[in-house]
């Protein structure tokens, strides 16, 4: 019997072999990049000598928030701060100058309860009386709030780099001065009156070689420790200086 010619194709003595496929696996995703840590400044010794000395002189002066003198506060701080920059002194006006608008503001407070025993309204329905008397206490209001704002905004800030007045004249306008310390070619201090030797406040003029010629800072608390803090900042840039180390 004769042998087909397609044997081998109809039944082939060999398994048959599937070719395998390439399985890709997806890559494991890149680890995001950390950010970079800034580095601490390195203080020299010198530097942290001088250094003690202005900690030494602001030693003992409140860290509240609502102080007129705060020294080395830990939660406060500013739009364009270095991320390393330490803030030395934040200062606002006495809590004397707010005297007078804290008066204004009690008495426009007792006003419409004095008024009915004066008769001054009477020919007033009543509902307008009413309605007067809202308006009052919320001009009150606003006037006190607009005069505290006023007060704690207004503030001058030295840090380890440079002085900065920010003069805050309501929210929609306010004026930001600033040098940095080793510009800074003489500095005034000044008190003048009763109330201002009495309760110990007065002015600082400061004289710089930058753009801003003078900063004037008025009536802060203790402007003697102040004038002998801002010396004590500028000597240790005048070191720094010498030493071929300016930042």
């Amino acid at each position: 019997m004769p042998r087909a010619s397609d044997l081998d194709t109809i039944a082939p003595d060999n398994p048959v072999v599937a070719k395998s496929q390439s399985v890709i696996h997806p890559s494991p995703p890149k680890p995001s990049p950390k950010p970079k840590k800034s580095k601490p400044k390195v203080i020299s010794s010198r530097d942290q000598k001088f250094r003690q000395k202005v900690y030494q002189l602001i030693k003992g002066a409140t860290k509240n928030s609502l102080s007129s003198f705060l020294a080395r506060p830990k939660i406060f701080t500013f739009d364009f701060r270095d991320d390393d920059e330490e803030i030395i002194l934040v200062l606002r006006r006495h809590w004397f100058t707010n005297l007078s608008w804290i008066l204004v503001a009690v008495l426009m407070l007792i006003l419409p309860l004095v008024l009915p025993f004066i008769s001054v309204l009477d020919f007033f329905p009543a509902e307008y009386k009413f309605i007067l008397a809202i308006f009052w206490y919320l001009l009150a209001f606003a006037i006190a709030f607009e005069k505290f704002l006023a007060w704690y905004f207004n503030v001058f800030i030295l840090t380890e780099e440079r002085v900065i007045d920010i003069d805050f004249f309501n929210l929609l306008d306010k004026k930001v001065s600033e040098a940095k310390i080793n510009m800074i070619q003489d500095i005034t201090s000044k008190t003048a009156g009763v109330s201002q030797t009495l309760f110990n406040y007065g002015n600082i003029l400061i004289q710089t070689a930058s753009e801003i010629p003078v900063i004037i800072i008025d009536k802060i608390p203790n402007p003697n420790l102040v004038l002998q803090v801002l010396q004590q900042m500028r000597s240790e840039e005048e070191q720094e200086a010498l030493e071929g180390r300016l930042r």
